[in-house]
């Protein structure tokens, strides 16, 4: 993703860490991408699928341009397109092959670290897994047509959220699961600024009129990308407006895609691995964790637009990209040879 969330497989042995109880640090990453790249693909599924019913609805929401936007993709795609066509964008991000964002290359990376991870994973969650990866591979370019695009996203949504509850309902809650829970919930952040930054900017400026047939089209699709329509609607029926609409992405504690939301979680494993699992790496990965949940808790929604919305939300994706990293380098840090590390020693002395 061109915001820097590296794609990545652990292939080498890795230690075991201290008071992981035999678990292999490598099985934390994996675990931890597992998540990451399910939940990636059931984003971008429910993105293009919204984006194509608004585009066919003659809506002015932002067209294909959008999705290449909320992947901070631009410069990539327009490297190997010309325009960003229907086309175009579906077939970058569901089969392009040279894409390391598109549900193939997410697929296969999911898969991989699947395959890394079948001694502690269900039985359930491999042969879900394996059927549901070998389907999204085997795709080819008559299968993403405008005709099929529809039921092709509604698949992958549906198979992305059978394999959460499969994981759900058979994963052993140990360190694994935390750190499954821990990848979920960054990847669910990060979406959640992604969508509210690009979409918000984009349809503030627009000419229709607030409350108008249009105006009400193009926030009901931010809330479809979010699945967020049924839970917003039952909080605030009579609420379509922005600054209600970016509230509830971002405050709500009942959505479980809010960013409120998935910050409480990333705290609570973090907690759980900290405190019954004793990993000492932990404090100050917390901290900054805190400093996120006080910042929003502690502004309202208008407070947040006013202030600048988008600074806001691109000096939160830094700080989950700053996480993330940060997790990386206490829990699977790089190995370094022996070699390599006195080639390091003479270059400083040099």
């Amino acid at each position: 993703m061109g915001a820097g969330i590296m794609t990545q497989v652990s292939v080498f042995p890795a230690p075991l860490l201290p008071g992981l109880r035999n678990l292999l640090s490598r099985y934390a990453e994996n675990m931890m991408w597992l998540a990451r790249y399910m939940e990636r693909i059931e984003n971008m599924a429910r993105l293009i699928e919204v984006t194509g019913s608004s585009v066919r609805a003659g809506s002015v929401d932002a067209g294909w341009d959008s999705i290449i936007h909320i992947n901070a993709d631009a410069a990539f795609f327009f490297r190997h397109h010309k325009a960003a066509t229907e086309q175009a964008v579906v077939t970058f991000y569901i089969t392009e092959e040279g894409n390391p964002d598109s549900i193939l290359s997410l697929a296969r990376c999911a898969r991989e670290n699947a395959r890394v991870l079948r001694p502690l994973i269900s039985t359930e969650m491999w042969m879900h897994l394996n059927v549901f990866t070998r389907w999204v591979i085997e795709l080819g370019p008559g299968d993403v047509g405008a005709g099929y695009l529809s039921p092709l996203c509604t698949r992958l949504k549906q198979d992305c959220q059978t394999h959460f509850g499969i994981t759900e309902g058979t994963l052993y809650r140990d360190q694994g699961w935390l750190f499954y829970s821990l990848g979920k919930n960054l990847e669910r952040a990060d979406q959640i600024t992604r969508l509210i930054d690009i979409k918000y900017h984009t349809l503030l400026p627009s000419g229709a009129g607030v409350g108008s047939d249009i105006d009400m089209s193009q926030w009901t699709s931010v809330l479809r990308s979010a699945a967020a329509y049924h839970a917003f609607r039952r909080v605030l029926p009579d609420g379509m407006t922005p600054a209600n609409i970016v509230g509830f992405l971002l405050k709500n504690n009942g959505f479980p895609r809010s960013l409120s939301n998935s910050l409480c979680n990333v705290y609570s494993a973090l907690g759980a691995l900290a405190g019954e699992h004793r990993l000492r790496h932990c404090g100050p990965i917390l901290e900054r964790v805190e400093e996120l949940r006080v910042t929003l808790a502690e502004q309202t929604v208008e407070d947040i637009i006013l202030r600048g919305l988008h600074e806001y939300m691109d000096w939160i994706q830094r700080e989950l990209r700053q996480i993330q990293n940060e997790i990386a380098q206490a829990f699977w840090p790089p190995v370094v040879s022996v070699s390599s590390a006195a080639d390091g020693m003479a270059q400083v002395q040099n």
